[in-house]
Order: C-alpha cells, then structure tokens, then sequence
C-alpha cells in the first residue's frame, strides 16, 4: 500500500514567509490526502484556486479538500453542472469552468455570488475567473512530472492568510 503522505516539499521564502510550496504525489490517494489536510485549514471565505492541465487531479484534490473541511457525500467533477454545492460545517462550492467560453457565462454562473465569503470556494480551470478572484486566495496549479504518475502540486499563496495556511500544512 502506498504512503498517502506527499512528497517532502520544496520551498522559496522571502524573510522566513514561503512564496510558494511545492510538493510532489505519486498517486490520486495522495493528492486526496493532500487536500484532505489542506481542507482541515480552511473556513469560510477562503478561495481554492486550481490550475493544471486536463486530467493533471483538480478534481481529486478538490475532493479531498472538501472531505478534509467536513463535506458530506461523494464529490464528483461539476464539469457539465458547472456548480456543486456541500453541506457540513461550512458549504463548500465546487465549480469547474473547463466548458466556459464566454465571459458572461461567469455571471450567469452567479460566481460573484458564491464568493461572497459565506463558504469555502474551490475553482477548477480558475484561470478563466481570474478578473474574479479576491485579492487574496490560494492558487494551486497542477503539473505532471516524470511521465503521467507523479504530480507536482505549486501552492501560490495570495494574502497572509494563505501563507499561514501552506505553513500550516507544510506542518500538519
């Protein structure tokens, strides 16, 4: 059985605060254990930003991250319902942009909406809202590395807060 656990991380700072961290997984158990433990982090108001190429594990980080912060019931990728939403502690809205093509889709999506900070938001394709995004959130892209097992995940903090937390979890 693999260890679920992420790769040790690598790390830029700047006067002791990361910029960015960087960790490695070698299956989809461990990048849903990854976002398992970032999920214990977050609360409502906080921002997921995904990036990554297509099949690179949004959606199952996202998955994680939603079991992590107490989400009930299966989560599945919102790509044709563009919009999911989970109740536990805090609701948590997970939308999947890959099928937007238009700017007004957002609106029509009530994405400003669900940024309003009464949840936790995580965004896959979230390059296509960037002009959306709250000054502050954490942006996460997704790449493969070495063939199609191992994926490096960068985690780009936007705001102390998101410091504080790729600190805490670099802990956890």
């Amino acid at each position: 059985m693999p260890n679920p656990e992420p790769r040790t991380p690598d790390r830029e700072s700047v006067s002791g605060r990361a910029l960015e961290l960087r960790l490695h997984t070698a299956t989809p158990e461990e990048t849903e254990a990854l976002g398992r433990r970032l999920g214990g982090l977050l609360r409502a108001g906080d921002v997921i930003a995904l990036s990554g190429d297509l099949g690179a594990g949004k959606t199952v980080l996202a998955r994680g991250i939603a079991a992590g912060a107490g989400a009930a019931g299966h989560v599945a990728s919102p790509t044709f319902t563009f919009l999911r939403e989970y109740h536990g502690p805090v609701t948590i809205y997970h939308a999947d942009l890959y099928r937007l093509d238009r700017p007004q889709q957002l609106e029509d999506l009530g994405l400003d909406e669900i940024l309003d900070g009464n949840g936790i938001v995580v965004l896959e394709w979230a390059e296509k809202a960037r002009p959306l995004l709250p000054p502050e959130h954490l942006w996460i892209t997704i790449r493969f590395m070495n063939g199609e097992d191992t994926r490096q995940l960068a985690f780009s903090p936007k705001g102390a807060r998101y410091v504080e937390i790729i600190e805490k979890l670099t802990k956890a």
